[in-house]
């Protein structure tokens, strides 16, 4: 959406207003929503350098990189706040805000409930768990009054001029959780035309109706090189009580559309910390069921894409991809039936962007989140390191395991 800033006159630049993304499911620095195909989020210097020498092999299991933009906090006439990104194009025209967004319309409700006036940003905590409310309530106050952990969805409601709901939709409320702790960050310690660089990335579920997200913390060690005793001592603690250390790889997230009740089944980071071995292998299980019926068509694309990163990341000396993450991505709208006599969806062609080879269904795996990843050649690097990374290899080849023993049946 393009908004222009006119609070000050000797400087009127457009700018796009960024929205929530309403599809992150972990980790713990806002993603926004920039356009369709386009997500952004706070730059950080090591995560620039690591896109901009990504090595060639990697390029198809990473999100496209597409620079960087200028944001700036912005907050409109009746209090709301929200982050504008400049320049776009010079315009001339009143400022003007948009609604039509369901991201926005939530975000601007949540800020009429909970306030947010003056430097202070008087933001109410963020909730995180089963939401029940009554037709009447507000999702914004269903999600304030919730509990500490983000293990179900929220819902937006949409009702005609009689006032009767005609369509519920669902979303996962972990993204509008970070995005409400990266503004009052950023309204407690930055002035309030402090200019922050963001970087701009593929929004890589945007081909999908009911994108399923499936966000994996791989690796057994999650600090990176330069962080502190304590933050060090926290993060081996939380592999050690994880199965970070027994498989290599955890759980920080993941939302699947049941296609039964059609809304998005969602699980937090807290909820991965605390699985076992066998609990892992069951929250895989269920990230691949609709509610009816477990998907199997998609597990061999999926170990297809696993495997063809096992390849890649064993053939990158020196990298240690630290406290990154893979997602795993597929459709929770399923394609429909084939008609009699018509090609088996395994044999037919996909002419679809992306699509799987061999005319398989449609799935992404991503690697994400590069603040700590270090490399032979990367700037002002204490340490360095020779052969692929052991941690990486380690988790994916326990996730390949699991998931074949799934297909098995097992």
């Amino acid at each position: 959406m393009v908004v222009q800033n006119s609070a000050d006159a000797g400087d009127m630049r457009a700018g796009v207003q960024l929205e929530p993304f309403l599809h992150q499911v972990g980790g713990h620095m806002s993603v926004m929503k920039y356009d369709e195909h386009t997500v952004c989020k706070p730059l950080v210097p090591r995560e620039q350098r690591f896109y901009e020498s990504l090595p060639l092999a990697m390029k198809r299991f990473t999100p496209q990189y597409k620079g960087t933009v200028t944001v700036h906090l912005w907050k409109d006439s009746t209090g709301h706040l929200s982050l504008v990104a400049n320049p776009v194009k010079e315009s001339r025209e009143p400022f003007k805000v948009s609604t039509e967004s369901a991201a926005v319309a939530i975000w601007q409700t949540l800020q009429q409930t909970t306030g947010s006036s003056g430097s202070a940003c008087a933001l109410a905590q963020w909730p995180h768990a089963q939401l029940a409310r009554s037709p009447k309530e507000s999702p914004a106050k269903a999600l304030l009054r919730s509990e500490p952990h983000l293990n179900a969805p929220a819902f937006s409601l949409v009702e005609d001029t009689n006032g009767n709901q005609v369509e519920r939709k669902s979303f996962n409320p972990w993204g509008l959780h970070c995005h409400q702790a990266h503004l009052t960050r950023l309204c407690s310690e930055y002035p309030e035309n402090k200019r922050h660089r963001f970087l701009l990335l593929e929004n890589v579920v945007s081909q999908y109706t009911h994108p399923c997200v499936l966000d994996l913390k791989m690796g057994t060690r999650q600090h990176g090189d330069d962080a502190s005793e304590e933050k060090k001592a926290r993060h081996m603690r939380k592999c050690a009580q994880s199965t970070s250390a027994c498989l290599g790889v955890r759980i920080c997230g993941m939302q699947v559309y049941q296609t039964d009740k059609k809304y998005f089944l969602c699980k937090d980071k807290y909820y991965g910390r605390k699985l076992s071995v066998e609990g892992f292998r069951q929250t895989l299980y269920q990230f691949l069921h609709n509610g009816s019926h477990l998907r199997r068509e998609l597990l061999e694309p999926i170990l297809h894409q696993l495997q063809a990163l096992l390849s890649v990341i064993r053939s990158q000396s020196s990298y240690r991809f630290y406290s990154s993450s893979l997602l795993v991505i597929y459709d929770g709208q399923e394609p429909p039936e084939r008609a009699p006599g018509s090609p088996h969806p395994h044999e037919a062609p996909q002419a679809a962007h992306g699509s799987s080879p061999g005319g398989l269904t449609k799935v992404d795996v991503r690697m994400i989140d590069f603040a700590h990843t270090t490399y032979k050649g990367s700037w002002n690097e204490h340490t360095t390191y020779d052969g692929p990374d052991p941690g990486y290899i380690f988790g994916l080849e326990n996730l390949i395991r699991i998931l074949q023993d799934i297909q098995e049946g097992e």
